[in-house]
Parts: C-alpha cells; sequence; structure tokens
C-alpha cells in the first residue's frame, strides 16, 4: 500500500521562499506522474504543479515563475520549491501519484495527508 507524507511547510512573509517535501514508501513509483495540489478553505482543490515519469513538468498558471517541482526517483521523493511566495498562496498543501493520461492528470488515489503553508502580508 502506497503511503506519501508530506513535511516542510510552515509560515513564511510574503516574497519568501519554502520548500515541500513528500516522501513516498510501501510502491516503487517511478513510473507515475506526482502532483502537487493545494486546498484553501472553502475553495476545489487545485492542481499546483506536476511531473511525469519522463520529466515533463506543468504549473498550474497561478505558480508558473515562482514554483519548481521536482523528484528523486531514487529516493521515492517529490519536491516543490516554492519562491517569491504570495498571501494567496496560502493553503493546505497535497502531494498524490498518478498518471498522465491525455494531457491530463489522473490521480491513482495515492494522497499525502496535507501540510499547512501560510504566507503573511
Amino acid at each position: 500500500q502506497v503511503q506519501l507524507v508530506e513535511s516542510g511547510g510552515g509560515l513564511v512573509q510574503a516574497g519568501g521562499s519554502l520548500r515541500l517535501s513528500c516522501q513516498a514508501s510501501g510502491s516503487d513509483l517511478t513510473n507515475h506522474t506526482m502532483a502537487w495540489h493545494r486546498q484553501s478553505p472553502g475553495k476545489e482543490r487545485e492542481l499546483v504543479a506536476r511531473m511525469t515519469s519522463v520529466g515533463m513538468k506543468v504549473y498550474a498558471d497561478s505558480v508558473n515563475g515562482r514554483f519548481t517541482i521536482s523528484r528523486d526517483k531514487a529516493k521515492n521523493t517529490v519536491t516543490l520549491q516554492m519562491n517569491s511566495l504570495k498571501p494567496e498562496d496560502t493553503a493546505v498543501y497535497y502531494c498524490s501519484a498518478g498518471k498522465t493520461k491525455r494531457g491530463r492528470y489522473v490521480p491513482d488515489g495515492y494522497w499525502g495527508q496535507g501540510i499547512q503553508v501560510t504566507v503573511s502580508s
């Protein structure tokens, strides 16, 4: 059974940086697309970034140019480097594993527990 655990969240001021990590266990996710999502209270979960097994990266317009997704297949981890953070980035961030099908990300049902990121003005 796959388990994903996020770490690295916290409180930062606008303009600051934060790095989130997602550690996977229970299965080798080398052939999966890995993704980061976020959700604020009362809002739908947003797909922030994803990275395929062959290294293709896709970002939401809201974070493009500021966030960078990367992965270490040997360590079964995926990270999200967040720079130039804005208060609008405040949310609970989740990592997930899935597939990219016909250009769309399809989760496989593997989700982390979520980690809080708060950006103050």
